[in-house]
Parts: C-alpha cells; structure tokens; sequence
C-alpha cells in the first residue's frame, strides 16, 4: 500500500514537473499589420503571466535567434531596429495571470524594417517582450511577428496622433461669464479604418481633474479597468466611420454647449471608446488569459488631450487704475511642477487694455532669473531650460505685468510658484524642489 502511494506521489509530482518545463507565455494576436511609412498601435494580450514572471523590456528586430536556456526566441543582437521608450510603456497586469500591452511601433522602426526589406531581407520584423523570472528559474521571451503594408484596412484601427484646438489662435481661451465660446475641433491621424466612437465631456471648475488613466481612449486599457474610467458631465457623443490611413477631423460639439455660468476653469476632454475591429481584436482563450474576445479599435499608446477655457467674473481682475482688466494667470498652476532639462510654457490671460505685457522670473531670494517684453498678441511664453540653470534649481516664481502703450503700469499679477523635478545637469532635483 505504501509503495502504491509512492508511485502515485511520484507520477503526480513529475507531471508537475513536466507541465512547469512546457509552460509558456502566449500572445494574442501572435502576428499584425504594421504601416510601412508611420506609426502603429496595437493592443496585445499576454496569457500565462503568474505572479513570479515581471515583465522587462520590449524589442523590435529584424530576425530572432533561440532564448535557450530561457524560454522562447529573442532579438538577434545584430538586427536589432529599436527599443519600446519606458514613457510609453502602458502594459498592466489583467485578471489573474493576464497581461496587456500597447504595441506603439513609432515611424523609425517601420522605415529601418522598410529598409532591410528592400535590400532584400524578409518583409517582416519582431516585437519581442521579455518576462523575468523573479525566482530564478528561466525567463520568458515572447515575438509578435510584424508585417509589413500600406496601413490600410488590414492594419488594426488607431490613432497615433491627437491635437485638440480652438479654431481660434489662443490655446486657452478666457471668456467673460455667459460668453459663447469659438468652436473647435480635433485632428487625428490614423491605421486602418472602423468607427470612431466616444463623447466629448467637460470638468467643472472645482472636480477632481482626469488622471493619466482616465485620459486615455478605453480600448487602451485592459477590459475590466475601461468601465472604471471617471466620467465627467457630457456635452456630446458622437459615432463617425473613418476611411482607410491618413487623417480625419472630428468636429467639436456646438459651442454654445459648453458651459460658461460659473466663473473658474474648465477642462473639455475627448473621450474615444472601444468598438469592434476585427484586426485588433485579443482572443483571450487563444492567449490563456480567459475567455472570449476583446474589442480593441481606437487604441493609442498616450493620453488624449487637454482643451482649456477659462470664465471670468465681472471683478475677477483690477487693473492700476479701477478699469476692468481681464489679467490672470493660467498655467502652470501655483506649485505646479515642471521638469527641469525642459522648457516649460507660462500662459496667462489677456488684459484688452494692455499694449506690451512683461513677463519676469526670479528665484524664492528675489535674484531676477529672467525677463521679457512681449506685444500685448501673445499671451504665452515658453522659458528656456537654461533658465532653470540660472536659478539655480530647486522653486523658481513667475509674473506678468501689463504696460499700456506709452509703456505705464496698467495692472500686475501675483507670484506663482514652479517647483522643478527631475536632473538638473549633474544635479538631482526632488519632488518636492529641493536638493538631495
């Protein structure tokens, strides 16, 4: 009875064994349509990622060579076109042993792949995402193979670019309470064709602003994650087809719907959903992350942008002399931050009175960093990292000044804050400004 048992033990135990030594990570879909000129986003879903695998860095290249002892194939080091930038990477975890990732393949990789192809090399290339075992035991390598083609109707619908704007010259407008303001409007470029569906919505003065997750289009987002996305008051939806490759605008809703009562500022969101498009569809029983298949058309590895308009009160702003003036800064916000190897763009609004407006930067001490006269047509300046350098790092605070014609003081905002983050050359800057 006991060596009964012992078989059994044993024969239980090495299929364990067996089954551990075939295991591996699956992908669907395991091959895609890739644009040979431009920019393709496609949504993977990943199977069989327990809690022991992290996932590391994702690669393109030209030809593959076997992962042994690892599991898998990886890159040839020799045909490598390009590596997955971290500030793109919006994979995630999904469901138990699940795992979602936007495939953005910029136009660098799709011309170097191009290139290869007319020398002769195959018209294919690999998108290849590493697993590190965190116990020790083998790592995962995963290829998705890439075709090749005209970005057509064969490459799976999304949106590679996004610009959101007033047809108006300001970026932000500032309106005056029950103001209509100018219309606008978004241009998207694109892969392949399929509805564009979604809804334009508004954030009142005082919500909790959308977070990155939020501002992303939901066939972004892993399947049970979409429906947890804030939702803000709707101005209007809409549900237009979109031809094959190339560019479509996507008029705003009428103007007038907009909200304009309530004196603060107010952020306009483009809001795109999931719809069905077979060429970017995930099989999740195919990948071994569940069951059935998850819509995936409209997805786009960033966030959507931002269109700002700004409400004034009747006494929002005094100028010098008691006349109404509609001087107010607008971005960054007081405390924001900003990076500090980066220019960073200050925006305020504009005072009808004013002929020259003066813009000045100088550090927490008072030391002047920085100064501008701009005509009274621009109401943005963008400040130079050098600037961040003079200051010599950590809090800098700015403010605009607006000078009449004869160049006399009209009126004059107040301080506000930029608190740096990120390397300022050889010197690490916190979040908090300071200097580590």
């Amino acid at each position: 009875m006991t060596t009964r048992i012992r078989l059994i033990v044993l024969v239980l135990f090495g299929g364990a064994v067996a089954g551990e030594a075939t295991a591996q990570v699956r992908v669907n879909p395991t091959g895609v349509s890739v644009n040979a000129m431009g920019a393709t986003t496609v949504f993977l879903t990943f199977g069989g990622v327990n809690a022991n695998l992290r996932a590391a860095e994702s690669v393109w290249c030209g030809q593959l060579v076997s992962a042994a002892p690892d599991r898998g194939n990886r890159c040839d080091p020799l045909t490598i076109f390009g590596r997955l930038p971290a500030r793109y990477d919006l994979s995630r975890r999904s469901g138990l042993a699940g795992f979602t990732d936007i495939m953005s393949i910029p136009p660098s990789v799709s011309r170097r792949a191009y290139q290869d192809a007319r020398r002769g090399a195959a018209s294919t290339f690999f998108y290849v995402r590493h697993f590190e075992n965190l116990l020790g035991g083998p790592d995962e390598f995963v290829a998705v193979t890439c075709r090749l083609t005209g970005g057509g109707a064969k490459v799976p619908f999304a949106l590679t670019d996004v610009r959101v704007h007033f047809d108006a010259s300001d970026e932000v407008q500032v309106v005056p309470a029950g103001t209509i303001l100018p219309p606008f409007s978004a241009q998207i470029t694109h892969n392949g064709t399929g509805r564009l569906v979604g809804r334009w919505e508004v954030v009142m003065p005082g919500e909790e602003p959308p977070t990155n997750d939020d501002l992303l289009t939901a066939a972004s987002l892993p399947a049970e994650l979409r429906m947890q996305q804030r939702r803000y008051a709707q101005v209007q939806r809409f549900d237009v087809f979109v031809p094959p490759g190339g560019t479509v605008t996507l008029p705003g809703p009428d103007p007038a719907r907009l909200p304009t009562s309530a004196e603060g500022s107010y952020l306009v969101l483009l809001r795109v959903e999931a719809s069905d498009d077979r060429e970017g569809d995930s099989d999740l029983s195919t990948a071994g992350a569940g069951n059935g298949l998850v819509h995936s058309a409209a997805a786009a590895g960033f966030p959507m942008p931002i269109l700002r308009y700004v409400v004034l009160g009747d006494g929002s702003a005094t100028a010098v002399d008691g006349t109404s003036s509609r001087l107010a800064l607008l971005a960054p916000r007081d405390g924001g931050s900003a990076r500090a190897d980066s220019s960073v763009r200050l925006v305020w609004s504009g005072s009808r009175l004013a002929g020259y407006y003066r813009v000045e930067l100088e550090s927490p001490a008072g030391t002047p960093v920085l100064g501008a006269l701009l005509p009274r047509t621009t109401t943005k300046y963008d400040v130079p990292a050098l600037a961040w350098q003079r200051a010599g790092g950590g809090v800098m605070r700015w403010r605009v000044t607006a000078l009449d014609g004869a160049a006399e003081l009209l009126g004059r905002t107040g301080w506000r804050r930029v608190v740096l983050v990120g390397t300022l050359g050889n010197m690490a800057i916190d979040s908090a400004g300071r200097r580590p």
